[in-house]
C-alpha cells in the first residue's frame, strides 16, 4: 500500500481477500484503524456467475450440478467447491470479526448496487466520511449487460461500464439443484443476517420464504 496524506483515502480491491483466512490477521497489523467494505450478493448467483466465469476460461469442465453435489441423489452440496464455499459469508466474517469491530465493515448489497447504485454508494460515501458527491446523475442502466454503466455528466468522456468478463449469460441450471443450494444456503445467509443486522432478503427474493 502506498503512504497516505492527510486528507487522503488511499483505496485498494481484491476479491479474495473475505475468503482468505490470514487476511484480517495481516490487513490489522498494517492498519487496524482502516475501514473495509464487502460487496456481498445472494449466494446461488454468486456461486452460477462464477462458474460461468471458470467455463468461459475452460470450456472443459463438468457441469455446474457435477461440480456441486459431493452426492446427487442424496442431495449433498459440495462446500469444498470454492465457488460454493465462497458464498458461506457467515464462516469468512467469524474471522474478521476476531480482528476488526463491525462498525469499521460495510456490507454492500450486490443487488441493490444494480437496481439502485447511487442509494448504495451513498452508503459508501457516508462510511467513509466523505462529501456526497457521486448521485443518480452519474449513472444510467446499460440494458445489454444488464448492469448500470457510470457516467461524468460534466464530461463528455464515454461512460465507464463493465468489462467483457462482466455481465454474461449464465447457463441454465436444473431447478431442482437451485433448490437444493437455496436450501443449503438458508441457515448461513440467516446467520449472516444477524451477524451483519442487515437483511439481505435472499431468500425473499428468490421466492423462497
Amino acid at each position: 500500500m502506498p503512504k497516505t496524506l492527510d486528507g487522503q483515502i488511499t483505496m485498494e480491491k481484491t476479491p479474495s481477500y473475505f475468503v482468505t483466512n490470514e487476511a484480517p490477521k495481516r490487513i490489522h497489523s498494517m492498519a487496524k484503524d482502516i475501514k473495509l467494505i464487502v460487496v456481498v450478493r445472494n449466494p446461488v448467483t454468486r456461486a452460477i456467475s462464477d462458474y460461468t466465469q471458470t467455463l468461459s476460461k475452460k470450456p472443459e469442465i463438468p457441469t455446474f450440478e457435477v461440480l456441486a453435489f459431493k452426492n446427487r441423489t442424496l442431495g449433498l452440496i459440495d462446500a469444498s467447491w470454492s465457488a460454493i464455499r465462497i458464498g458461506i459469508y457467515a464462516l469468512h466474517l467469524e474471522n474478521w470479526l476476531q480482528y476488526f469491530p463491525l462498525s469499521q465493515i460495510l456490507f454492500v448489497s450486490g443487488e441493490r448496487l444494480i437496481v439502485d447504485p447511487a442509494g448504495e454508494m451513498a452508503k459508501v460515501q457516508d462510511f467513509l466520511g466523505l462529501k456526497r458527491v457521486v448521485s443518480e446523475k452519474h449513472f444510467y442502466f446499460n440494458k445489454t449487460k444488464g448492469f448500470p454503466c457510470l457516467k461524468k455528466p460534466e464530461d463528455s468522456s464515454a461512460p465507464r461500464c463493465l468489462g467483457k468478463s462482466k455481465g454474461r449469460t449464465h447457463p441454465r441450471i436444473d431447478p431442482d439443484v437451485i433448490h437444493r443450494l437455496r436450501k443449503f444456503y438458508k441457515p448461513f445467509n440467516m446467520m449472516f443476517y444477524q451477524m451483519t443486522g442487515q437483511d439481505f432478503q435472499w431468500e425473499q427474493e428468490e421466492g423462497d420464504k
